[in-house]
C-alpha cells in the first residue's frame, strides 16, 4: 500500500480511537489521560497493533501538544496574579516540594538510577496535574468553595517552581558541565523576569498585538506566536513548554478568555497525541516489574498530598471539612508528569524503566485523584457523624409538659 494512504489510514485510526476513549472517560467520570496512555501502550512497541508510518507527524504533533498545555495554562493567570497566588502560598508551596518530591526521588534512588533519575521522579512525583483539578472542581461545583483558593494558589506555585525545574532539567538532560548548567539557569531567571515583567507592565500591548475581530487572523496570530515562542526559548536554554506559559501569562483580559476559547480544541487534540506517543514509546512489558513501586508512591504521594492541602487549608482557617477536599483535590497527577518523563526519555539520560514506572504511575494517579475529589465529602461527612455524640433530649418546658399530661392515654 502507498505510503502516504498508510499514514493516513493509521492516523484516521488513531483520532478516531481517541475520540472513543474519550467518550469513556466522559461517561465513567474520569480524565481522559489514562485512557490515551492505554491506548499508546496498545499501539506502541511491544503493543497489540504496532504503528509504523506515523512517527514522524506525532512526535511534531506531540510537541506542540506541550507547547499548547502549557500556553493555556498561563492564559488562565495574569502576572499580578501569579504574585499574588506566590505570597500567599510559599509556606504550602515549600512544604508541597518536599512532602511530594521526596518520595519519587527515594525510589530512584533504590531503584538505582543514579541522581539524574532520582531528579527525574522527583518532578513526576511532585506536581499534580492543573488540567484534571480544574475539570474536577468545574464538575463538582466546587469553583465558588472558599477552599479552592488555596488549591489554586498551590497550583500557581508549582507551576513557578516548573518555569525553574524544567530549564534546569533540561540542561542536566542535555549533559553540560556545571558552568554550562548554571549558565542556562541564568539564562532562564533573566528571561523568565524579564517576561514577567513585560506582562506586568505591559501585557496589555502583547495582548493587543495578538488580538484581532477575524477569528481565522485571531488563530494564526496566537499559535504562530506560541510557537515561535516556544522555539526561542528552546534555542535560549530554556524549555519550550516554558517559554509558552510565560506568553500565555503575558497575554491577559478579553483578548486570554478568547484564546483561550479558540485553542481549547486544538489543544485537547495534540495533547490527546502527546499521551498516546508516550505511551507509543513505552513497552507494556516493562511495566509489571515496576508496577509494585507505581502502586508504593501512589499511596505514598496521595497521603502527602492531602497532607499538604491539609495544611494549607487549615492556615486560612476553613473547616474540617474544607480541608479534606483541598487535599483531595491535589492529588491528580498527569500532563506535566508525563512532560517531565518524556524529556528524560527523550534525551535518552535515564533507565528506560523510568518511562514505564511514570506511566504506570500516572495511570493510577490520574484515576485516584478524580476518584478521591469525588468521594472525600461524603467519607468525610459519614466520619463526621460517627464521631459526633448523639445530642441528649432537651427538658422539657413547663407548658409541654402541661400539654403532654393533659394528652389522653390510650391501650388497655
Amino acid at each position: 500500500m502507498d505510503h502516504t494512504a498508510l499514514s493516513l489510514i493509521e492516523l484516521g485510526a488513531v483520532f478516531f480511537a481517541l475520540g472513543v476513549l474519550g467518550r469513556l472517560a466522559g461517561r465513567i467520570g474520569l480524565s481522559p489521560i489514562p485512557l490515551y496512555l492505554l491506548g499508546g501502550l496498545c499501539f506502541g512497541s511491544g503493543g497489540l497493533i504496532p504503528l509504523t508510518d506515523i512517527g514522524d507527524f506525532t512526535h511534531l504533533a506531540s510537541e506542540i501538544g506541550v507547547v499548547l498545555l502549557l500556553l493555556l495554562l498561563g492564559l488562565e493567570y495574569s502576572a499580578a496574579e501569579l504574585f499574588t497566588g506566590l505570597r500567599r502560598s510559599w509556606t504550602a508551596g515549600l512544604l508541597d516540594i518536599v512532602l511530594n518530591a521526596a518520595p519519587g526521588a527515594a525510589v530512584a534512588l533504590l531503584l538505582g538510577w543514579g541522581p539524574i533519575g532520582a531528579i527525574v521522579m522527583a518532578g513526576v512525583t511532585y506536581i499534580s496535574s492543573s488540567g484534571i483539578i480544574a475539570k474536577v472542581l468545574g464538575d463538582l461545583g466546587r469553583l465558588g468553595n472558599r477552599e479552592t483558593p488555596v488549591v489554586l494558589s498551590i497550583l500557581v506555585f508549582e507551576d513557578l517552581v516548573m518555569a525553574l525545574y524544567l530549564p534546569i532539567l533540561t540542561a542536566i538532560l542535555g549533559g553540560v558541565s556545571l558552568l554550562g548548567g548554571l549558565e542556562a539557569v541564568g539564562i532562564s531567571l533573566l528571561v523568565i523576569t524579564v517576561v514577567l515583567v513585560i506582562a506586568l507592565k505591559f501585557g496589555r500591548y502583547v495582548s493587543a498585538l495578538v488580538d484581532s475581530d477575524d477569528r481565522e487572523v485571531f488563530l494564526l496570530k496566537i499559535l504562530g506566536a506560541a510557537l515561535l515562542v516556544a522555539g526561542l526559548a528552546s534555542a535560549m536554554q530554556v524549555s519550550a513548554a516554558v517559554g509558552a506559559f510565560l506568553l500565555g501569562i503575558a497575554v491577559s483580559g478579553s483578548t486570554a478568555h478568547n484564546a483561550t476559547r479558540l485553542l481549547e480544541p486544538l489543544r485537547d487534540l495534540f495533547a490527546a497525541v502527546f499521551f498516546v506517543v508516550f505511551g507509543l514509546n513505552t513497552d507494556p512489558k516493562s511495566i509489571p516489574p515496576v508496577l509494585g513501586w507505581a502502586v508504593v508512591l501512589a499511596v505514598a504521594t496521595t497521603l502527602t498530598k492531602v497532607g499538604t492541602g491539609w495544611w494549607a487549608a487549615r492556615r486560612q482557617n476553613i473547616g474540617k471539612l474544607g480541608r479534606a477536599r483541598a487535599g483531595a483535590a491535589l492529588v491528580a497527577r498527569g500532563e506535566f508528569s508525563i512532560v517531565i518523563a518524556g524529556l528524560a526519555v527523550t534525551a535518552g539520560a535515564v533507565d528506560g524503566e523510568l518511562a514505564a514506572l511514570a506511566t504506570a504511575y500516572v495511570l493510577l494517579m490520574a484515576v485516584l485523584g478524580p476518584t478521591a475529589a469525588r468521594v472525600v465529602e461524603p467519607i468525610a461527612k459519614a466520619l463526621q457523624r460517627k464521631r459526633k455524640p448523639p445530642a441528649e433530649p432537651e427538658p422539657k418546658t413547663e407548658a409541654a409538659k402541661t400539654e403532654a399530661d393533659s394528652q389522653p392515654v390510650t391501650g388497655s
